[in-house]
């Protein structure tokens, strides 16, 4: 299980401090896909990168009793200057995993060909996506974080990211975030919205999605 405490984060900004988070309160169980709702600038990515655990929370706990994956797709965290594989030898080494059995596993679903062997500081935005993507899949998470809908190169490619991710491993725990209702009714099972720092919980995805495009009415009128 994943558990989150009364927990708030503010962050400084020219105008002064801004609360982005406002003792939140949420639990994940095993298995549990959860579905996190919000307009751009809620919070969602803080929320993310603090169940991951690469922010501290300034008050509260967060309390994880399963392992948990970084954001899918998220290559902020490569060594530009190695290459594709020796970033890869490095995740694991972190994460305690053989790599020499996940090469084969990276070459094949990135699709980077000779690349794989070059400096991800050469790479483009989207052959960086593959490869973080794919080294996310040889890691044995129990929960996956997924910041916003994970769209990694054409839609062939698109398309099997989502197979690998959501089929072969169906499983496993998941806490999307997204402003697409649509995205979050296909794969989750409950949703919360946050908004103005709060969570707010709902039995039902379309009342939940009701109310999220009402607020975005209201503030764009």
């Amino acid at each position: 299980m994943i558990t989150l405490t009364d927990v708030s984060k503010s962050y400084r900004t020219r105008g002064g401090w801004v609360k982005v988070l406002d003792r939140i309160n949420l639990q994940v169980k095993r298995g549990e896909k959860v579905g996190i709702l919000g307009r751009n600038g809620a919070g969602k990515s803080t929320m993310i990168r603090l169940i991951s655990g690469a922010e501290q929370p300034d008050r509260g706990t967060v309390t994880r009793q399963m392992t948990v994956s970084w954001p899918i797709a998220f290559g902020g965290a490569f060594q530009g200057t190695l290459t594709g594989l020796d970033n890869l030898r490095f995740i694991c080494r972190i994460y305690g995993v053989a790599p020499e059995d996940k090469i084969a596993f990276v070459e094949e679903f990135s699709e980077l060909g000779r690349y794989l062997r070059e400096p991800v500081k050469n790479y483009s935005s989207g052959m960086r996506a593959r490869l973080a993507f794919a080294i996310s899949m040889v890691i044995d998470f129990d929960c996956f974080l997924i910041d916003e809908v994970v769209a990694v190169g054409d839609d062939r490619f698109t398309r099997k990211c989502q197979e690998e991710l959501f089929e072969k491993r169906r499983d496993r725990a998941m806490i999307i975030v997204s402003h697409s209702h649509d995205y979050i009714k296909q794969h989750c099972k409950r949703v919360v919205m946050l908004e103005n720092g709060f969570l707010t919980y709902f039995d039902d995805m379309d009342k939940a999605y009701h109310v999220y495009s009402s607020d975005n009415q209201s503030i764009t009128n």
